[in-house]
């Protein structure tokens, strides 16, 4: 049987169709080697990176701190300082006394009890702070406290400006203060005779019940004038109950002025003149001599040194190129022209 005409021209189109096939295969494939050749003889571009946070550096190690000082270091310490020599013999009376009521304690004796807060009285200048820091520190070493650190206040830091305030303000600052000192100064500020109603008085009596609820855990000192301190105390019989230990701070003396400014002169490097010495020594008589109730005691001294240095580095300053000798020496020049500031 003889093929059909469509027959054979189907067969022709299908033909053609494997021919079309065949060059788009050859056609791949020629790309592909051009693709292969190019991608090797092309330099290769870097692989991005996806930014990836550093990982958090772990925190150094901070260096050692100091171990903090021993009971003898402390009381040496104590020992150094200016006068004040009826205080010392308190305080370490007072300590000899808390170390053998916790020996007493190991040893299953009984004890009585014993309020350690205290009332330092005095004339402004005149150590109280310095010793209250010294005090925290031995209650730390023999083991009454836990940290022994102070936290210095007055009226300001405890009493707030509107009803209900002043108590969340006490509790704040006895909470800061939990394991050491706290050392309210001028603490008669806090009830004036002449205001019944005063926030002052809210302040008191917060501080009274966070005393008793952490006695174990902290000590307070109040502080001020004599006879206000007197009157502070006796305001309030929870105040009386709880501070039956006083120390007295007394005036340094013409000879203990003269110690503490030489001590200032020598901490910063200064050297006085034996003439310097002299003016000075004149100068800090004269001052004890003429003090009134609120004499500044160590307070006038130091103001006294910091005129004597602005004094010098006025002369000094005049020098051309000068020496070491010229930058460390004070003259009774200087002495007397920072009395007359």
């Amino acid at each position: 049987m003889k093929p059909s005409r469509s027959y054979i021209d189907s067969l022709s189109d299908f033909a053609e169709l494997l021919g079309t096939i065949g060059q788009a295969e050859k056609a791949a494939k020629e790309l592909n080697r051009e693709l292969d050749a190019a991608t090797t003889s092309a330099p290769v571009a870097p692989k991005t990176q996806t930014a990836v946070s550093e990982p958090a550096q772990t925190p150094k190690p901070e260096p050692d701190e100091a171990p903090p000082p021993t009971t003898e270091e402390l009381l040496a310490e104590l020992d150094a300082l200016v006068g004040l020599d009826a205080i010392k013999d308190s305080v370490r009376s007072l300590i000899n006394l808390v170390k053998v009521r916790r020996l007493r304690e190991e040893a299953g004796l009984p004890v009585p009890p014993m309020s350690l807060h205290m009332v330092f009285t005095g004339n402004p200048g005149t150590g109280k702070t310095t010793v209250a820091r010294i005090m925290g520190g031995l209650f730390r070493a023999i083991g009454v406290l836990s940290k022994g650190h102070l936290v210095e206040t007055d009226r300001g830091g405890l009493v707030a400006g509107y009803v209900g305030q002043t108590a969340v303000k006490t509790g704040e600052l006895v909470r800061s203060a939990l394991g050491g000192i706290l050392f309210i100064d001028e603490a008669y500020a806090l009830t004036p005779p002449e205001a019944q109603n005063d926030f002052g008085r809210e302040a008191v009596e917060t501080l009274l019940k966070l005393m008793e609820d952490n006695r174990n855990e902290l000590v307070v000192i109040v502080a001020g004038y004599n006879e206000p301190m007197e009157d502070f105390i006796s305001s309030n019989p929870g105040l009386q109950s709880r501070f039956n230990r006083y120390f007295a701070f007394p005036d340094y003396n013409a000879g203990e002025l003269l110690a503490i400014f030489a001590g200032m002169c020598e901490k910063h490097e200064y050297a006085l003149s034996e003439y310097a010495r002299k003016s000075a020594e004149t100068l800090l008589a004269d001052m004890y001599a003429a003090r009134g109730e609120n004499f500044g005691n160590a307070r006038d001294v130091r103001n006294l040194f910091e005129n004597v240095i602005s004094v010098h580095a006025d002369r000094v300053s005049g020098i051309e190129a000068p020496t070491r000798e010229e930058l460390r020496s004070v003259s009774a020049e200087d002495i007397e022209k920072a009395a007359a500031m």
